[in-house]
């Protein structure tokens, strides 16, 4: 039985506080957690740490963005469905705002030189950030896999890096598929996707806005083990299958998503700028966040149930390593997409502050950032 918070914010509370959360959220899900953690039980005392530290866990079995589903699950919590409808917009549409406005600065027509170093030096980055998130997420999914479940971790996380790299838009497919044989291996037993996806990757094959739902639907349900699962979910399809955007611009998306307030997957936003303008923006980010919101408004109250639920943990087990396999293997393509000699070195040095000086992600992307600026501005060549 879920405990009512002792006392329920108004929901202009809600719409304040979480609205504060979405504009000062930098740094991705870990900066999302601690927010919300410093809100709902220290300051406010709404949910107690065993409480949120069972909703956090409950989250991470869900496919989808953690740490947006944290958020509208806390504002659940705290005062029922209208707060968790309130609560997501507070958290979403900062951030939604200011890279919608971002996009159209950086996918003009014709954008200043400096705007258009900037993209190219922060976008020179985007592989070692990759590597960076997916190396951060190998020790706890490896602790997890206890035993004779080692072997198998490599095998699907060989798997989900090979299909990142060569498979673009089946790589859903490659995670759900690793998820599944978990699922049969540890429990027996297992259902099929195929009469699911079948409709779908049907309705992709269409193109335009159809296919732009599709992407973002891929984000906001399939996406499995963190945030930057969603770039190798979207690269192949909004660069090389529908050309909505070059690779070099695509950089330019990831990188936005890294360095605005909020959620990381508001990254798709840009990808629906590039496809069909404001609207395509606003479409990719409803499809792509309807799941996470949908998820906590129906199975809220089953939380506790997610959390216990052997086949979720089981299809988890298989579908995780495979997403971290697919993040640390997006980083081929996306330094494939670099265009320049200097945008490698660029590279180089992004890696050496994340890896080796563990530097923060958007400290580095503006210093790349920076770095594109000055040789642009020097008269250097920039990607256009």
């Amino acid at each position: 039985m879920i405990a009512e918070p002792p006392t329920r914010p108004s929901l202009a509370t809600v719409l304040r506080e979480w609205g504060r959360i979405g504009c000062i959220g930098f740094g991705g899900p870990p900066s999302h957690i601690s927010l919300l953690r410093d809100l709902v039980v220290r300051r406010r005392s709404w949910l107690s740490e065993r409480d949120f530290e069972d909703a956090l866990a409950a989250c991470n079995l869900l496919p989808g963005p953690a740490s947006t589903q944290l958020a509208i699950y806390c504002a659940w919590r705290v005062r029922g469905r209208a707060a968790a409808l309130v609560g997501a917009v507070g958290f979403i549409v900062p951030g939604l705002v200011l890279i919608l406005g971002l996009a159209a600065l950086f996918l003009s027509s014709a954008p200043p030189r400096w705007v258009l170093g900037a993209g190219a030096g922060a976008g020179a980055a985007v592989a070692a950030v990759a590597v960076h998130a997916g190396w951060g997420l190998v020790p706890g999914s490896w602790a997890r896999a206890r035993g004779r479940r080692h072997v198998r971790w490599l095998a699907y996380g060989t798997a989900g890096a090979a299909a990142a790299a060569t498979l673009g838009p089946w790589l859903v497919v490659v995670l759900l598929g690793c998820g599944l044989i978990e699922l049969t291996l540890q429990r027996g037993a297992a259902i099929t996707s195929a009469p699911v996806l079948a409709p779908l990757f049907a309705t992709a094959g269409t193109g335009g806005l159809g296919a732009l739902a599709w992407v973002a639907f891929k984000v906001g349900a399939l996406s499995y083990g963190g945030g930057f699962v969603i770039i190798p979910l979207m690269q192949a399809d909004a660069v090389d299958r529908f050309h909505w955007m070059t690779g070099g611009q695509f950089l330019n998306a990831v990188a936005l998503g890294q360095v605005t307030p909020g959620p990381v997957v508001q990254t798709v936003a840009v990808v629906g700028y590039a496809a069909a303008g404001v609207g395509g923006g606003l479409l990719a980010a409803l499809v792509a966040f309807t799941p996470s919101l949908a998820f906590i408004l129906a199975g809220g109250r089953r939380f506790d149930a997610v959390r216990s639920d052997t086949k979720a943990r089981a299809f988890l087990d298989g579908a995780g390593p495979a997403a971290i396999g697919a993040i640390l293997g997006a980083a081929i393509p996306l330094a494939r997409a670099l265009e320049e000699p200097w945008q490698y070195g660029v590279l180089a040095g992004a890696a050496v502050a994340l890896l080796l000086l563990r530097r923060g992600v958007v400290a580095t992307l503006l210093l790349a950032g920076f770095v594109g600026t000055v040789v642009a501005l020097a008269g250097g060549p920039v990607p256009h």
